[in-house]
């Protein structure tokens, strides 16, 4: 057995808390966050996400980092017949979304406020029909680029989790993480990409809620990029 310390896992994520919650989200986080929360096995079995829900949903849906949670609740309010779960550890913005879901008294979400990763590694098999990554961290510096989601890694997680002809959703404003995103997903060789001209890229789909994220790269000139894949058999 080697004697070499294990080095913690590189955290993909920034910060766990901005600022101060105000009154009603703190209460949200303590009352409503523990019953939408995804718990993971305590053994080595793997979590079919359908008992997340009750009754047990049928097609599931995963978006990785929702920030907010604009995107998130958007698509729950226009699928009551679809289940998500959202991914975030930012507990500002899990407050955020436990608003939106609060006021419309949303019932198909599901949240994980902890690393992406450990959930994916915790799933059944094929058991998601889309996840989405919009907007990610791009970690621009090139010493930081090991921290980008798209890794092969990752992919690997994602291709094991996602149905056949499942979609993958990734959007982006910073052009070198779209390239580092198409480079990686080929070289991978589990997703086809879609796109069959221009447009479909450079312009977000009528399904495809618009974020804070994309707001923000729009006024400040940047343009998104939106990248649909779907995973092969």
């Amino acid at each position: 057995m080697s004697d070499q310390p294990v080095r913690p896992r590189r955290p993909l994520y920034g910060r766990r808390k901005g600022h101060k919650l105000r009154q009603k989200q703190s209460g949200l986080v303590e009352t409503l966050l523990p019953r939408l929360r995804v718990d993971l096995p305590d053994d080595e079995g793997r979590l079919d996400p359908r008992s997340c829900f009750a009754p047990p949903a049928g097609e599931i849906w995963l978006e990785i980092g929702f920030g907010g949670g604009e995107h998130l609740h958007a698509q729950a309010v226009a699928h009551p017949e679809i289940s998500l779960i959202g991914c975030e550890p930012f507990i500002n913005g899990v407050a955020k979304l436990l608003n939106l879901i609060e006021a419309a008294g949303t019932e198909n979400i599901r949240i994980y406020d902890d690393d992406a990763r450990d959930l994916l590694d915790a799933l059944a098999d094929r058991c998601l029909s889309r996840v989405f990554l919009l907007f990610p961290d791009p970690w621009p510096k090139t010493r930081h680029n090991k921290r980008r989601f798209i890794q092969p890694e990752n992919l690997d997680r994602l291709a094991r989790v996602l149905v056949p002809g499942g979609e993958f959703r990734f959007a982006s404003d910073i052009p070198d993480y779209v390239r580092w995103t198409l480079a990686h997903i080929r070289a991978h060789g589990a997703f086809e990409w879609l796109a069959e001209g221009p447009k479909d890229w450079r312009e977000r789909p009528a399904d495809w809620p618009a974020t804070r994220y994309e707001a923000k790269a729009l006024d400040a000139g940047r343009v998104p990029s939106y990248l649909t894949f779907r995973s092969l058999p």
